[in-house]
Order: C-alpha cells, then sequence, then structure tokens
C-alpha cells in the first residue's frame, strides 16, 4: 500500500487500485496488468453515491411530514448525492485492503455516517457502502457511479450483457415514470430492475472480461458518450427517496456492495 494526502494506492498481483478520499473517495484508477479500464479525470473514475443515486425530482423529498428542499446540482433536480462531494477520512488501509467513513452534514438534513470498504485481489474488487445515521431516522439510498473506459486504447469497444427483467420508461425529465416496459434498444441513460441481484458483463473482446454483482435490485446504464459505459448498481431508482424508499434507523442502516470480477482473454 502507497499513499499520500491525495490517495490510497492497493494492490494485488499485477492489479493496481488508487482511491482519491479527499475526492469523495472515489476510484481514481483501476489497472490491471498496466492497463487502464476507468475513464480518467476528477470527476470519472468510480464515485460513491449516498444518500440518494441518481436524479432527485425537483431537488425535493418527504420524510414523514416534513418536506426537504436540496440544491439543484443538475437543474432542475438535484443528483447523485452529497458524498461524492465530501472529503472521506482514512480509517485503515493495508497493502489490499481500505476503509474510509465520511459525515453526512449540510446541505442534508441528517447527520449520520457514510462508510466505505475496499478489498483488491489478482481477480476481483469488492466494495461495500454502508449508511448510519446519529439521531433521526431518515429515507436513503447507496450505490457507485463507474465511468468504465469503451475502448482499451487498441482493439475493439467494450460489450455490455445483461438480462434485466424490465426498464424503467423514462419520461422528458430522465426520470422514471413509474411504468415498467420490456427493455429497449440502447443507448442509454436508463434504469432497469434486477429483483434478483444485479449482474452485467463488460466485454473487451480479445482482451479482458469484466463483471459487475452486488445485492442491489436496481442498475443504471448510462452509454450516451463515446468514451465510457456506466454501469450503476444502486439499492433504489432514481427519484427512490420518494417512490421506494429505504429507511435509515438507528438500529438498522442502509448496507449494500457490489464485486467485479475479471478474466483476462489474451492468454497472458
Amino acid at each position: 500500500m502507497k499513499s499520500s494526502e491525495q490517495s490510497i494506492r492497493l494492490a494485488a498481483g499485477d492489479v493496481e487500485l488508487t482511491v482519491h478520499p479527499e475526492n469523495g473517495c472515489r476510484i481514481g484508477s483501476l489497472r490491471i496488468d498496466g492497463t487502464e479500464l476507468l475513464r480518467q479525470g476528477e470527476h470519472y473514475g468510480t464515485f460513491p453515491m449516498a444518500p440518494w443515486c441518481g436524479r432527485l425530482r425537483d431537488g425535493r423529498f418527504r420524510n414523514g411530514a416534513v418536506t426537504h428542499q436540496l440544491p439543484l446540482n443538475a437543474a432542475p433536480h438535484a443528483i447523485h448525492g452529497t458524498v461524492r462531494d465530501t472529503a472521506w477520512r482514512t480509517a485503515r488501509a493495508t497493502a489490499d485492503e481500505a476503509a474510509f467513513t465520511c459525515e453526512l452534514a449540510e446541505p442534508w438534513p441528517y447527520p449520520g455516517k457514510v462508510t466505505q470498504t475496499f478489498a483488491l485481489t489478482p481477480d476481483s474488487l469488492t466494495v461495500a457502502l454502508g449508511v448510519e445515521t446519529a439521531e433521526n431516522s431518515f429515507p436513503a439510498q447507496a450505490g457507485w457511479h463507474p465511468w468504465f473506459l469503451r475502448n482499451l486504447g487498441e482493439g475493439e469497444d467494450a460489450r455490455l450483457d445483461f438480462a434485466p427483467e424490465w426498464q424503467e420508461e423514462r419520461g422528458e425529465d430522465h426520470l422514471p415514470t413509474g411504468k415498467r416496459i420490456e427493455v429497449l434498444p440502447g443507448p442509454w441513460d436508463d434504469c432497469f430492475g434486477m429483483p434478483d441481484g444485479v449482474r452485467a458483463t463488460l466485454t473487451w473482446p480479445e482482451r479482458l472480461e469484466l463483471t459487475v454483482t452486488g445485492p442491489a435490485r436496481w442498475v443504471v446504464v448510462y452509454d450516451e458518450q463515446p468514451e465510457a459505459i456506466c454501469v450503476e448498481p444502486q439499492t433504489g431508482p432514481p427519484d427512490g427517496l420518494n417512490t421506494d424508499p429505504e429507511l435509515v434507523t438507528l438500529i438498522e442502516p442502509l448496507e449494500t456492495s457490489m464485486t467485479w470480477t475479471w478474466r483476462r482473454l489474451d492468454g497472458s
């Protein structure tokens, strides 16, 4: 494990993972045998989403009889939670594992804590998120927004294979209408239901196969940009604080995880 104020680097075999706790505790880099898999840049890599995922309609949600207004950072909506914009604290780091925490604070109206852990092996990465409250119960979501490179610098573009049970119909405001439909052809900026858990495979022909799995029942796929394919496991759909809330209480935090496993296709 190598570290600096800006980054924590984990390694296992020929795999190297770099996490930037001061930049929203995002994965800045995942390199397998020297090949980078993630889109580079301070807004990319893979960032955690909490205490909500995707777009929140008009930046508002209700908790019981109280309505809260959040800043519209993707007007007319609020998007992707607050923790990606927060500096996290490194709780522990070894050669191939690390844990980080951050406090939930303004503009989120409820005090609490978010924990993110990483465990790296030569063939896999497991990441876990936990959302806790310090006082009152509140609705929450958790997930991740990876930016996988569409092309690894040579060879063919990545192909995405997944089999959701349904697609959430998308309204003109890019939020689900509440209607479930058959899966339409891409490109997508859409949410899909996978009630038995997320499973999606990216294949870079003759290079690498990477499978994303996890217990979350929803996945957003965003592949409208030529540089990357985003496969986003999350515990609820966009605007889910209003339509499919999951309550965090003092005795029951919100916990989720995802695992990436990879297989080299070039014979190495």
